[in-house]
């Protein structure tokens, strides 16, 4: 067996009605002014009242930040952090989807180290630790709350960059199940087949070990499982809160194996043509499965037996492929299937996308089968219809 390490958020703190406890877990932080980074339609729909009233009640002086929007531009990371000097902010919460937690992540490294966002993009740039960092999801997608990484749109390049550093690390995650029971039935779907994708990428990831193995193929279960019962009956708090872990789990399994070529095929639909990051990896799974079957037979074996399906006496290919059967399905189930022509995404784009998709460099190195330009064509064409 390989040496391998493994790393995450420093704490992490699980239940129903933990965001009640949000004062305290500032104060053991250490943090008494902080900057709170919302997911701008989740202010709209009352929740900057919610954490207004709760912070206000424990006598907390705060600042707002309810700017972020989906697939974010760099460009938000430099005015929050402006907004956290000018209020000499000590610390940052983000709650919201994994674009709230991006950027907060962001803000806390650029603040702490007085840069602009430009600065820290790419693996390893930013020089020194961040204002401490508080992460609370409202949806059971990303991870983002346990990972190294933010993404941004660069919209003047019409691409995706992300700053890795494991100063980005948060050192608290804070999971309330309860934040989850609003989400629609859409992004619920988008972001839990997000979510599943960053558990099946890692768990085939050829820098998987022991450790992220066994957690992302639980994490697997647990969005099979149930994210159909979270999609269809949004008020199960059971099926929720099973998926807020399952996204966890996944999210560390990101974190300690990688993602695969899913995400560097992924990255050009959001970037050029603003597909969001769940949609955009819905898109890619099922294909990027199939392509990669021959590097990692066993572990798509794996796959499909813990997503239901009877692979007893079946030829190992026959067993494995049964895994895309299974994604495919659940898909379909959700209510999410669709196609690049369906986006209105030309075929004519397909060959500078894949050129794109090649830059994305370090989940490549992560992918179970080696893949050309030719075959990131190949795999956005069986994807277009």
């Amino acid at each position: 067996m390989k040496t391998f390490s493994f790393t995450g958020a420093k704490k992490i703190v699980f239940g129903r009605g933990s965001f009640a406890a949000l004062p305290e877990q500032l104060a053991e932080q250490k943090v008494v002014r902080p900057l709170v980074v919302l997911d701008r339609n989740l202010a709209e729909t009352g929740f900057r009242e919610k954490v207004s009233a709760l912070l206000d009640q424990a006598g907390m002086k705060y600042a707002l930040y309810d700017k972020t929007e989906p697939e974010p531009p760099l460009e938000l990371a430099d005015e929050g952090t402006k907004i956290a000097l000018k209020n000499k902010c000590d610390g940052v919460v983000g709650i919201g989807g994994g674009s709230a937690m991006d950027l907060a992540k962001a803000i806390a490294v650029l603040a702490a180290n007085k840069a602009k966002a430009e600065e820290f993009l790419g693996l390893n740039r930013v020089p020194g630790p961040g204002l401490p960092k508080i992460m609370i999801p409202t949806t059971a997608g990303t991870g983002s709350e346990v990972t190294f990484t933010s993404v941004f749109i660069r919209k003047k390049l019409k691409k995706k960059e992300g700053m890795n550093s494991p100063y980005l690390y948060p050192e608290l995650a804070l999971l309330d199940p309860e934040l989850t029971l609003s989400l629609p039935p859409h992004p619920t779907a988008a972001t839990g087949i997000d979510a599943l994708c960053h558990a099946i990428e890692s768990y085939t990831s050829i820098n998987a070990s022991p450790m992220s193995e066994m957690i992302s193929l639980e994490a697997i279960q647990l969005i099979s499982d149930n994210l159909r019962t979270a999609v269809h009956d949004g008020a199960n708090i059971e099926a929720r809160e099973a998926m807020l872990l399952g996204s966890l789990y996944a999210g560390l399994g990101l974190a300690n194996a990688g993602v695969t070529a899913v995400h560097s095929l992924s990255y050009p639909l959001g970037g050029r043509y603003g597909v969001s990051h769940g949609l955009a990896n819905t898109i890619m799974l099922p294909r990027v499965m199939a392509f990669n079957l021959p590097g990692a037979l066993e572990k798509f074996v794996d796959i499909a037996e813990v997503m239901g399906e009877i692979v007893d006496d079946l030829p190992l290919r026959e067993a494995a492929f049964l895994a895309v059967e299974a994604v495919e399905a659940l898909i379909e189930d959700c209510g999410i299937m669709t196609t690049l022509e369906e986006l209105e995404i030309p075929e004519s784009d397909f060959p500078e996308m894949a050129k794109a998709a090649m830059t994305v460099a370090r989940p490549l190195a992560n992918n179970p089968c080696k893949m050309t330009i030719e075959d990131m064509v190949e795999i956005y064409q069986e994807c277009y219809s």
